[in-house]
């Protein structure tokens, strides 16, 4: 996914609720409108990462779902992220104020998981994400860098494509990097048969 800054002063996330809740192309973050412009390759990851994991769900009969489209929205920031692929708890919505109307989820309880497919802006998802989907108290965050482009600290000098995964530990969030043919492991999907090469390829590396 490409990813561009639109030149907007300061937008405030009401703002950015009435004028982009629909437009699947934006996220807010800290007031900046940030235009997602997604590759055919991107979606081709993010596609095949929604399928296996609506299939998980399926299998184990779970009272969760996929959303096509949702926004998690941090209270008492400016922000309002736009993930690529998001599980809900569909039994813990009844206490998202907002869900009814709109949606958006405010409470990290809602969400099982949450997966980012790594764009050009990079740093949102290595850095700013992992901090606010970790106070958030978000279970399990997947971030899918199927070009390898995060920077040497987040996945080391070779940079190869990486799958990171976040599972959150007591309220501290604890990576493990995945390449190759090393299968993912989740604990939100324990017996999840995916490997981090998979993904790849779907994302046209091989």
């Amino acid at each position: 996914m490409v990813s561009a800054t639109i030149n907007t002063s300061n937008l405030s996330s009401e703002a950015f609720v009435a004028g982009y809740l629909d437009d699947v192309r934006y996220e807010l973050i800290d007031g900046e409108l940030i235009d997602l412009e997604p590759t055919g390759l991107h979606e081709q990851v993010a596609g095949l990462i929604n399928r296996k994991l609506n299939l998980a769900i399926d299998l184990l009969n779970l009272p969760w779902f996929i959303p096509m489209k949702c926004l998690i929205k941090p209270l008492g920031q400016n922000s309002a992220f736009r993930p690529d692929v998001v599980i809900l708890d569909q039994t813990a919505l009844t206490n998202e104020s907002l869900w009814k109307t709109e949606p958006m989820i405010t409470l990290g309880k809602s969400v099982k998981l949450v997966v980012e497919v790594v764009s050009t802006n990079w740093q949102n998802d290595y850095a700013r994400k992992v901090e606010d989907y970790e106070a958030l108290g978000i279970e399990e965050y997947w971030i899918a860098d199927y070009l390898g482009l995060g920077g040497k600290r987040y996945i080391g000098l070779s940079k190869e494509p990486t799958i990171t995964i976040y599972q959150l530990v007591d309220v501290t969030y604890q990576g493990q990097q995945f390449r190759g043919t090393e299968r993912l492991i989740s604990q939100t999907f324990p017996d999840l048969n995916l490997t981090a090469e998979q993904i790849f390829v779907a994302g046209g590396y091989s």
